[in-house]
C-alpha cells in the first residue's frame, strides 16, 4: 500500500488521527469490536459502505497494526482485531457515550434510520438462552414508515444460533413485533423504555402470551442504551 499524506506532526493525536479519522474506519473498527469478523458480516454492519472501500478500509487496518488477516475455517479469510486494536475499545466506546448524551436527538432523525442495521444489531445482541422454548423459534419484525421491500424481518433461533432473514424463511411465526422504525431504534437506543412503549401502543406483541413475557428477556439493548436513559449533557456517564 502507498503512504499517504499525514498531518505532518509528532502530537500523538494526530498520528492517531490519520489512521482512525478516515471516513468509515471508526465503523469499521466498531464491527470488529463487536465480533464481526468475516467481510459478509462487517458489510451487513456498514450497509451503506461499498465492498470495495470497506476492503480498502481493512487494507489500511492491516498496514497500521490493527487488523490481521487469517485463513479462515472452511473458505475464505477473516480479520481479527491485534493487540493494538482490541485496545481502541474505550476510544470507539466513548465516542458512542458522547453522541449519546450531547447529540441524541439526532441519531434518530430519518437521514439516521437504516432498517437493515439496527435488525443486524438487534441479532447479534439477543440472549440466545432466553428463547422461551426449545426447538426452532421464529419472531417475524413489522416496521412501519420504510419501503415496502424493507418492512420485514425474521429472527430465527435454533441450536444457540440466531439467524437474520430479510425474506420469509418459510417457518411458522412464533412472535410478532410491530412498532416504526424510529420507535423501535429509540427503544433500541435507550431513549424510550420497552415497557412504556408496549403500554402506549406505539409497540405491539402478538403471539402466546408466554412469548410476548419472554420478549423482554432476550430482546437485550444496545451496549449504548445505559447511557441513553440518562439526562442529556449529564457530566457522569451511565458507564462510570
Amino acid at each position: 500500500m502507498t503512504e499517504k499524506r499525514g498531518y505532518g506532526q509528532f502530537c500523538p493525536v494526530a498520528l492517531a488521527a490519520e489512521i482512525l479519522a478516515e471516513r468509515w474506519m471508526p465503523l469499521v473498527v466498531r464491527e470488529l469490536l463487536c465480533g464481526s469478523v468475516r467481510f459478509n458480516d462487517l458489510q451487513r454492519g456498514v450497509p451503506r459502505m461499498s465492498s470495495a472501500l470497506l476492503a480498502h478500509r481493512l487494507k489500511q487496518l492491516q498496514f497500521g497494526g490493527i487488523v490481521e488477516r487469517r485463513r479462515g475455517k472452511g473458505r475464505g479469510f477473516e480479520y481479527h482485531l491485534t493487540p493494538a486494536g482490541r485496545e481502541l475499545f474505550p476510544v470507539i466506546e466513548k465516542m458512542g457515550l458522547w453522541a449519546q448524551r450531547w447529540l441524541r436527538h439526532d441519531l434518530v432523525n430519518a437521514a439516521n434510520l437504516d432498517p437493515d442495521l439496527l435488525m443486524w444489531d438487534i441479532r447479534r445482541n439477543v440472549v440466545r438462552k432466553a428463547t422461551p422454548r426449545h426447538g426452532r423459534y421464529v419472531v417475524e419484525f413489522r416496521l412501519c414508515g420504510v419501503p415496502i421491500s424493507r418492512r420485514r424481518y425474521w429472527l430465527v433461533f435454533e441450536r444457540g444460533v440466531v439467524d437474520l432473514c430479510y425474506r420469509s424463511p418459510g417457518f411458522d411465526v412464533d412472535l410478532f413485533v410491530e412498532a416504526s422504525l424510529r420507535v423501535l431504534t429509540q427503544i433500541w437506543l435507550g431513549h424510550l423504555p420497552l415497557d412504556q412503549a408496549i403500554r402506549d401502543g406505539r409497540l405491539r406483541l402478538d403471539g402466546l402470551r408466554s412469548d410476548m413475557r419472554a420478549f423482554r428477556s432476550w430482546f437485550a439493548l444496545n451496549m449504548f442504551a445505559p447511557a441513553g436513559r440518562e439526562p442529556i449533557g449529564r457530566t457522569e456517564l451511565a458507564a462510570e
